[in-house]
């Protein structure tokens, strides 16, 4: 896989999640969705402060870290998408890596710029602990409701497949409602998990070429060290 095919992979990525985002983002109030295909698939609006998948990490203080995190991930990600793609990886794990590396940009530009950019989103109140809804749709606005680093990224994708409500006899949980898949996230999100659970599953696949490939210049370079020295 060559870079300017990683480089494309990485751009239609990070374009359909951002042009999806920015989507929910201005035609979708807080909290409310939509089904898409009958129940199974909604785009459910809501805003992310912390992590994938609705996990928080602090504070405003946690945000910040938390975003700078992504930061230093996508700037290490660059020279390391370029060391494997030079190094000749299998591409598979080129393709996985650059799945990994878009979605991490992508919320990456959450972060940094949607609080700055848009006129809504949601505000770490100190008082509270926590950070407050709002009512309304956003709406591009050069005064935003957050500064740099503070923006909160936008998830939608909501897969309700498998509702209902676990039986009495069981322990803890008796009698109280379940929902498969619960989590609500974001194309950015998918990428970065189906990254990294295809490398996950297909790593013997994926590394057998490289070990191969150590294996051959090791077994050259031993066989010109054992070649005696001619005298001309």
């Amino acid at each position: 896989m060559k870079k300017v095919h990683a480089i494309i992979l990485i751009a239609l990525i990070v374009l359909a999640d951002q042009v999806l985002k920015f989507y929910v983002k201005t035609n979708f109030e807080l909290n409310t969705s939509r089904p898409v295909f009958g129940e199974w698939f909604h785009l459910y609006f809501v805003e992310n402060p912390g992590m994938a998948y609705g996990w928080k990490f602090g504070g405003n203080w946690g945000k910040i870290a938390l975003t700078v995190f992504r930061m230093g991930a996508v700037i290490f990600g660059v020279f390391y998408l370029g060391r494997v793609i030079r190094q000749g990886y299998h591409n598979g794990f080129i393709f996985c890596a650059s799945l990994i590396f878009a979605g991490a940009l992508g919320n990456l530009i959450d972060s940094c710029f949607y609080g700055l950019i848009f006129d809504k989103g949601m505000v770490f109140n100190a008082e509270m602990n926590d950070y407050m809804g709002y009512g309304g749709l956003a709406l591009l606005s050069a005064k935003g409701y957050g500064a740099f680093l503070h923006g909160n990224v936008v998830d939608m994708l909501y897969f309700p497949v498998i509702k209902g409500v676990f039986p009495t006899w069981m322990p803890i949980w008796g009698g109280e409602p379940f929902e498969f898949f619960r989590p609500i996230f974001n194309l950015a999100d998918a990428a970065i998990s189906g990254g990294v659970i295809t490398i996950l599953v297909f790593q013997n696949t994926f590394f057998k070429q490289l070990r191969e490939k150590k294996s051959a210049s090791a077994t050259d370079a031993d066989t010109n060290s054992t070649i005696p020295s001619q005298n001309l």
